[in-house]
């Protein structure tokens, strides 16, 4: 019974990554298809707000508990449905749902052996690992301010050094609002560059005016977790 409790969640999660790619949901993640589908999708929202919500945050969810490629094309298509603050939002609300249950489902089923590769092997997991263990919230919300690693790393990695759940939820919450609400205003205004058969700018993040911000939280949140890293430190020799 313990080993099927243990387990489960990881047999769900592998019928959905099955379900998902055997469906070929991965095709209709395109600028293409949103502007082919743009009337359909709008028709549905203005008539079923709430429900189009909820079905956008659930597929968001899904789409990044699986690691489904086309995360940015999700983050542009709710901006540009339910306009740039309810799209990033609900994006941030899907996004956060998603990378908790990953969190949830490697502690659960892949803690024991995946950390044991992680330390035999060393490399960029181990590194993640070692840092989220050091001060998990802060490190965390570095890495989501700025994704030097990648999102699904960050959430095994997470897993494997037993961060709290509550801090993680709550970094990544917060570490992925500012880049979700830039792609999302960008998202809001893609409907006349796509009828203009046009592409949106979506490398606006690496300019200067943007990313600066953005390192400037960054190095704010790295420098407080190594201030209180120190501080616990000193304290233990004391």
């Amino acid at each position: 019974m313990q080993v099927l409790k243990r387990y489960l969640p990881l047999a769900v999660l592998a019928v959905v990554v099955i379900a998902v790619f055997a469906s070929g949901a991965g095709k209709y993640l395109t600028l293409d298809a949103l502007r082919q589908h743009e009337s359909e999708l709008r028709t549905f929202v203005a008539a079923n707000l709430v429900l189009a919500l909820l079905i956008f945050i659930g597929v968001y969810a899904a789409a990044t508990a699986v690691s489904l490629p086309g995360a940015l094309i999700l983050t542009l298509a709710g901006g540009f449905l339910f306009g740039p603050w309810i799209g990033g939002s609900a994006t941030v609300v899907g996004a956060t749902i998603g990378a908790i249950l990953v969190f949830l489902i490697v502690r659960t089923s892949l803690g024991a052996s995946l950390r044991e590769r992680a330390e035999a092997s060393g490399g960029r997991l181990k590194a993640v690992i070692d840092g989220v263990a050091a001060g998990a919230f802060g490190y965390i919300l570095t890495l989501r301010l700025i994704p030097v690693a990648p999102f699904w790393l960050v959430n095994v990695a997470a897993a494997l050094a037993n961060a709290p759940l509550r801090a993680y939820a709550l970094a990544t919450f917060i570490g992925i609002m500012p880049a979700t609400f830039i792609y999302s205003g960008i998202g809001a205004g893609i409907g006349k560059v796509l009828a203009a058969g046009g592409k949106p700018d979506l490398k606006i993040i690496f300019q200067p005016y943007v990313l600066g911000p953005l390192l400037a939280l960054a190095l704010l949140s790295l420098g407080t977790t190594l201030y209180q890293r120190y501080r616990a430190r000193k304290g233990a020799k004391v």
